[in-house]
């Protein structure tokens, strides 16, 4: 369904908003009472609670909001932030929000695709921000460690980089995303082949649930131990912490890229590397993107990570990928952590404590994905450069991630994310535009309409019955509960499916038991069969 049905339905939702703010204005003092009668006396309630009175309110919502489309006067915004400074303050919040009938969303470092974690649109909200929650705490002799929710893949990259050389973790490229969506939701990078998804290294976990206890993986049983770890992070609680499993990678890696702007010659390389990048040893990670390059050229880019010396990795590449032409002067050896800023796109020499920078991006975007069974012809890639030609694509990009490797070896009913074996690749159509250029909505709608255009040319040439969609790119186009005439279930299964396939059934199973009556809910969020509908 195209994204300007929803920018109408969103617009509904608004235009309902103000009464609801007013019905819900005592509400929302009982609650703040609540709260500040039960912070913790160790704890400045000042530095826990923010309304918007508070003239840090708004510094403090805007810090970590990465989508700027979600950042404009319309958009509506949260009737109170709070940040916890520990885990009793999580537990209160839920307990003060249940009794007082709050709706609740809880935000790591603000990346959601579609702003889900500041931004609620049928009725008044308050923002959990984990900002201060994010220790981080190594154990190398047993390969294991915790992370708090609120800390960013960089900063746990950081902390394992400061440590040891040999040991890494599987999470995504962005250093600033939060880990408490990216974990939740699945999370994959540069590793994905060798080790799987961080949702796949995650062995234990620390959750508030809706009932405001804190449960590890023992207390709360294995099928919530199971939800958590790819069902998303907005339906079964608020994790506060996940143990995690590092992985070995040696002291030596290469990273490489070769850029091409000759359309004939890329469509060629592409086409060969659909047969090529899935297939290969798992030590080897081959990324291609279709963007603009800086002489605002379309150009074809393969960047890749090889677990091992430059020498090896061209012997490989001769007889596994020789039309790409990869040369030494193409690559670099370097440790597992200089990769991590070299894919980050750090210039070279830049120390490694940038890492724990938790930037604010000041672009809007837009992103949808599929995944890829089958290779697609040379013509479908001939028609994806031609889009990324049109004068709104000059910071899009199309990114093709390979599977295969580890991520074959995993069932798809071991963690809730199901596109594993039979799953060539993954493709992300991404539109990037300077967040001011949506004061006017004619400009962000153009934006759209191209991510629009392109999702909709792929349609034969991608996964059917359902067409996949990764949770951790959240794309309301495929849908949200609206209240109408369907039950929620029947709503949330429309796409529900498309992010978890069968795996959809067992988390609803799973959000019925422990959260019955849909206390934690949004937009797209798992639906509970027993609760007295929550529309959010």
């Amino acid at each position: 369904m195209e994204s300007l049905s929803f920018l109408l339905s969103f617009s509904f939702f608004l235009l309902s908003l103000s009464p609801l703010v007013s019905s819900h204005v005592t509400n929302h003092d009982d609650f703040l009472n609540c709260l500040s009668r039960r912070i913790n006396d160790n704890t400045t309630p000042s530095k826990v609670i923010h309304t918007s009175k508070d003239s840090s309110f708004f510094s403090i919502l805007d810090s970590s909001t990465q989508n700027q489309r979600f950042s404009v006067p319309t958009t509506p915004k949260p009737v109170s932030i709070i940040t916890p400074v520990q885990a009793t303050d999580v537990q209160t919040v839920i307990r003060c929000a249940r009794v007082h009938g709050i709706h609740v969303r809880t935000r790591s470092n603000g990346h959601g695709y579609e702003g889900q974690s500041y931004v609620a649109y049928n009725k008044p909200f308050v923002v959990i921000d984990l900002r201060y929650l994010r220790s981080i705490t190594l154990d190398v002799d047993n390969r294991t460690g915790w992370v708090q929710t609120g800390a960013t893949a960089g900063e746990l990259y950081y902390e394992i980089g400061k440590t040891t050389k040999t040991l890494a973790f599987p999470a995504g490229t962005h250093p600033t995303v939060g880990v408490g969506g990216q974990f939740s939701g699945g999370g994959y990078g540069t590793l994905l082949r060798k080790y799987g998804l961080a949702a796949d290294n995650v062995i234990d976990a620390l959750v508030v649930d809706a009932r405001g206890r804190i449960l590890d993986r023992q207390a709360m049983g294995e099928d919530y131990f199971w939800a958590i770890r790819g069902g998303g992070g907005s339906s079964f609680g608020v994790v506060l912490s996940w143990k995690i499993r590092l992985v070995d990678v040696p002291l030596t890696v290469t990273v490489f890229k070769v850029s091409k702007t000759s359309e004939n010659r890329a469509v060629q390389i592409i086409n060969k590397w659909q047969y090529v990048a899935d297939k290969v040893t798992d030590d080897l990670f081959i990324r291609a993107t279709l963007e603009r390059s800086n002489d605002n050229m379309v150009q074809a880019s393969f960047s890749g990570l090889y677990l091992g010396p430059v020498n090896d990795l061209l012997a490989l590449m001769e007889v596994k990928f020789p039309i790409l032409g990869l040369e030494a002067e193409d690559c670099t050896e370097m440790s597992w952590i200089e990769s991590v800023l070299w894919f980050a796109d750090y210039p070279k020499g830049e120390s490694l404590g940038v890492l724990a920078n938790r930037e604010r991006s000041s672009l809007s975007f837009k992103g949808k994905d599929d995944f890829v069974q089958e290779p697609i012809p040379e013509s479908a890639v001939r028609g994806l450069w031609r889009r990324l030609e049109a004068p709104e694509a000059s910071l899009a990009k199309i990114i093709l991630t390979p599977l295969g490797g580890k991520m074959s070896e995993i069932a798809e009913h071991e963690t809730p994310f199901p596109h594993r074996e039979g799953n060539l690749y993954e493709i992300q159509y991404l539109a990037h535009w300077k967040g001011e250029e949506d004061k006017n909505k004619r400009e962000t709608q153009k934006y759209l309409n191209w991510v629009d255009s392109v999702y909709g040319f792929m349609t034969p040439y991608v996964s059917k019955s359902p067409r996949g969609a990764y949770v951790n790119f959240m794309d309301i186009d495929l849908g949200m509960y609206l209240g109408k005439e369907k039950s929620k279930y029947e709503e949330g299964k429309s796409w529900g499916v498309k992010y978890f396939k069968n795996n959809f059934e067992r988390l609803v199973r799973v959000k019925t038991s422990v959260d019955p009556t849909d206390f934690f809910c949004d937009e797209q969020s798992i639906p509970a069969l027993l609760e007295s509908r929550n529309d959010m």
